[in-house]
């Protein structure tokens, strides 16, 4: 019973629903999710690894990037629901049409993503 209670944890949180719509788009690194929501890295990273724990989303690492996406074989059929259902439910909310409008447009390039972390480690 338990694990199906943290599954229902994930869509209480409405800033993991935004980010599985825009996983449902198209790939994202975690500084265009962060560009995106408005929030910090360290915030968007925390809902990512709480949606990667309970098989939501997978990442995958491509040159200096890693790009988190909806997983791909799901073999939960309660996650697998929530995600095919996820449209439905909030395709109409003014939040997640502003979201996946930015999300057609953002760029990692623009934003500079591995640049901000370089600077960081220097």
């Amino acid at each position: 019973m338990r694990d199906k209670i943290e599954l229902f944890k994930v869509m209480s949180e409405p800033n993991r629903v935004r980010i599985l719509m825009m996983l449902l788009q198209k790939p994202l690194c975690v500084c265009e999710i962060t560009s995106i929501l408005g929030l910090t890295t360290a915030t968007v990273s925390n809902h990512l690894s709480y949606l990667r724990k309970e098989g939501f989303i997978e990442d995958e690492k491509e040159g200096k990037w890693i790009n988190y996406r909806i997983s791909q074989d799901i073999e939960n059929t309660i996650v697998k629901n929530i995600i095919d259902s996820l449209p439905g439910w909030f395709s109409n909310e003014k939040e997640i049409k502003e979201d996946l409008a930015k999300v057609k447009s953002v760029d990692r390039y623009d934003i500079i993503c591995s640049d901000k972390e370089d600077k960081k480690r220097n």
